[in-house]
């Protein structure tokens, strides 16, 4: 027996010894797997049928709704009311906006331009749309308003 063969049997023998707990632990996670498979429907029935077909996956957005009443409001939960801005037709979110203009008033806010319509929870489809400036006229338009503050 040459060298050259000695030691890749020795080497051999060490990468088995070295993996065979790996070979273990996979050989237990088909088990388990095959084990899941089979008791999957039962699981269903003691754990009540579950919503979602995958586990670990939902569904994009809110869970439905009961029937039952939003908090502290007269309407049903499941039913959204509209975006305060006129001719916005997306769902309120935040104190009457949509999450797009709640973003909107927000800035407004931080700048210190915030308009007397848009109040807070302001009724639906009863606040006049802000076409602000962008670019350069937005910022000659932010230091006239420092300007006329001081």
């Amino acid at each position: 027996m040459s060298v050259d063969r000695a030691f890749r049997n020795m080497i051999r023998y060490e990468v088995e010894t070295q993996l065979r707990p790996l070979h273990r632990a996979m050989s237990e996670l088909g088990v388990l797997r095959v084990l899941a498979e089979r008791l999957s429907p039962i699981t269903g029935f003691f754990a009540g049928e579950s919503k979602h077909p995958s586990p670990g996956r939902r569904s994009a957005g809110r869970p439905p709704s009961s029937g039952r009443k939003a908090k502290g409001r007269g309407r049903p939960a499941g039913v959204a009311r509209a975006c305060a801005v006129i001719g916005c037709g997306r769902p309120s979110r935040t104190k009457g906006y949509c999450a797009a203009h709640y973003q909107k008033l927000r800035m407004l806010i931080r700048t210190k331009r915030r308009p007397a319509a848009w109040s807070d929870f302001a009724g639906p489809n009863t606040v006049k749309d802000l076409v602000l400036p962008r670019g350069r006229a937005a910022v000659k338009a932010l230091r006239a308003s420092r300007k006329a503050r001081k």
